[in-house]
Parts: C-alpha cells; sequence; structure tokens
C-alpha cells in the first residue's frame, strides 16, 4: 500500500511528530522570521505563491515564483505568461497573472500595500481571514490558500485543509469525508474538530498540521 493510502492512527502521530518535532519547529520559526524581519514585499511574495498552490502543489508554486520574481511589483499580465511557459513552471499559465495583477491592483488601492499593516489591523483572527477569502478582488484563495498563506507568513492558529490533512481526519474519523469543505461555515466547523483534536492528542495545533501534512507526502515544506 503506498504512503498516500496508508490509514493514519493516532500512535502514528505521536511517533511522526516525536520524528519531525526539531524539523516541524524549525519550519514553523523560518515562517515567524517572515512575519518579524520581512518585507511588504516579502508577504506579496507569499500570497503570490498561494495562488500559484491552489490547485496545484507546493513545488509548482516555488518554481512559478521563482519564473515571475521580478515582474511581482509591476509586470502585466502577458509578461508572466510568458516566463511561466518558457521556464515550464504552473499548469495555469494564463489564469493565475491574471489573479495576480486584480490582486495587486486591488491592494495598491485598498492598502497601497502595506500588508502587515492591514494584516495587524484585524483584531478577530477570523475577520483577517475572512477578509483574504472573502474579498473578491483577492483572487485565487478561498479558505484553505487564505489560511495557508497566514501561516507561511508566521501567523498561527489557522489549519490549512487540504485533501492530505483531510484524508488523515477522515482515517482518524474526526470527519466523515476527506472532501475539503466548500463553504465557511464548514471550513470553520473542521477546523474546530482538528483543534479539539490537537487537545486530545497533546499536539500544538500548528505542528499537528504539518505532522499530518508530512504523514500523507513525506515532506515538511511550506
Amino acid at each position: 500500500m503506498s504512503r498516500n493510502h496508508q490509514p493514519v492512527v493516532g500512535e502514528d502521530i505521536r511517533a511522526t511528530h516525536a520524528a519531525r518535532k526539531t524539523e516541524i519547529r524549525a519550519r514553523l520559526n523560518e515562517f515567524r522570521d517572515v512575519w518579524r524581519n520581512g518585507s511588504d514585499e516579502r508577504l506579496w511574495e507569499e500570497l503570490v505563491f498561494c495562488i500559484f498552490t491552489a490547485g496545484a502543489s507546493a513545488r509548482m508554486g516555488f518554481t512559478a515564483v521563482d519564473a515571475v520574481r521580478p515582474l511581482l511589483a509591476q509586470g502585466r499580465q502577458r509578461e508572466m505568461t510568458r516566463a511561466l511557459r518558457r521556464a515550464g513552471a504552473h499548469r495555469f499559465p494564463v489564469e493565475r497573472p491574471g489573479y495576480i495583477v486584480v490582486t495587486r491592483n486591488y491592494l495598491r488601492g485598498h492598502c497601497n500595500m502595506e500588508l502587515r499593516r492591514k494584516l495587524e489591523s484585524f483584531h478577530d483572527p477570523i475577520e483577517r481571514r475572512d477578509w483574504l477569502a472573502q474579498e473578491k478582488r483577492i483572487k485565487g484563495l478561498g479558505y484553505k490558500e487564505s489560511s495557508h498563506f497566514l501561516r507561511n507568513v508566521g501567523i498561527r492558529g489557522y489549519a490549512i485543509l487540504d485533501k492530505h490533512v483531510m484524508r488523515c481526519l477522515e482515517d482518524l474519523q474526526v470527519v466523515d469525508t476527506a472532501k475539503p469543505p466548500a463553504t465557511r461555515a464548514g471550513y470553520l466547523e473542521v477546523e474546530e474538530k482538528l483543534k479539539l483534536f490537537s487537545r486530545d492528542i497533546k499536539i500544538d495545533f500548528d505542528e499537528l498540521d504539518l505532522v499530518l501534512w508530512s504523514m500523507k507526502t513525506g515532506e515538511v515544506l511550506k
């Protein structure tokens, strides 16, 4: 049976956490360093990474960001599309640059691209994510990738409920289906179940998310 189809049980989680705890905590510290030391330009790059990762993969997101990095501040959609195609970097070389340009134009007008100040302005963590996931001029995120972005810039307390984590939760009978939640209410419900499970198993919530993801993929990426 392949790794992706191997059922997950509580003892597996504890063992994986014990084995990979140092690596997972180092990764979370890298995310926190982005918030402590990163510029607004770095936060924008992380947002673009999550736009590229949606419906793709983290590795594809890395390659795509590398291809368009010189264009993130001012580049046009067609320039980014050409760069992605030259690099063979993404499965959606036209659509995703369009998302980036629309989002960039909105953020310029809304907060002058001062993403740190904007994110700090929210006192309610749910409202912070709601802004990212529900604002129609921020393209391509939804609740999973909004959570992904916030985690990647060092803001804790959000679950990234992708297919890998959801399969683990189904194995553990925390949820009835591995299908990722499609609504805000559904996302919040599953996220709360994961928080309760993290307390029961006595593993930090943010660490647990990476433990589950690594159990299905074999890696601790971002």
